[in-house]
């Protein structure tokens, strides 16, 4: 092989190099998107659910990823947004909700104001109760609907996440 094929060969290798890389960056930042699902009734399923989103977020950051993460609740998952007991309603705080109440509220309320993760509630399950608007926590946006919310994600590339 001659000093000109040498070099060629050289310069496709690094042309194919840089390709994967932007290839590989894309891919990056489009998995830098996820939703996460709330409908359930469960506190330590619902702190699991916080857990992971610190992760994801600290595995992105590590990665040098700017993330993009949303925590979309919806049915039970309103059991989580307010300190509003929710009396004679499906989502009736119960004993193990009011026990851990203050710390998954905090844990919240952290995600939002330091981690940026954008929260929103499915305002047909908040007016479905009679919740009133300002019982709602700071931070949480209202969605009128949190399924298609969720759907909408999804179609720009959003993954979907719900912990079991």
């Amino acid at each position: 092989m001659n000093m000109f094929q040498k070099g060629f060969k050289s310069f496709f290798a690094g042309i194919i190099l840089a390709i994967s890389s932007i290839a590989t960056a894309q891919a990056a930042d489009d998995g830098a998107k996820v939703v996460y699902h709330v409908d359930f009734k469960d506190p330590t399923r619902y702190s699991a659910t916080l857990t992971s989103i610190n992760n994801i977020l600290n595995f992105y950051e590590s990665e040098l990823m700017e993330p993009e993460v949303h925590l979309v609740f919806v049915g039970y998952g309103l059991r989580f947004t307010t300190d509003d007991d929710l009396k004679g309603t499906p989502y009736e705080a119960d004993q193990p909700l009011l026990e851990r109440r203050e710390e998954l509220k905090g844990r919240l309320q952290s995600l939002i104001t330091v981690r940026g993760v954008k929260v929103e509630l499915c305002d047909k399950t908040r007016d479905e109760v009679g919740l009133a608007k300002d019982k709602v926590y700071k931070g949480v946006e209202l969605t009128p609907s949190g399924v298609a919310k969720i759907a909408i994600l999804q179609s720009e590339g959003f993954s979907y996440l719900k912990i079991q």
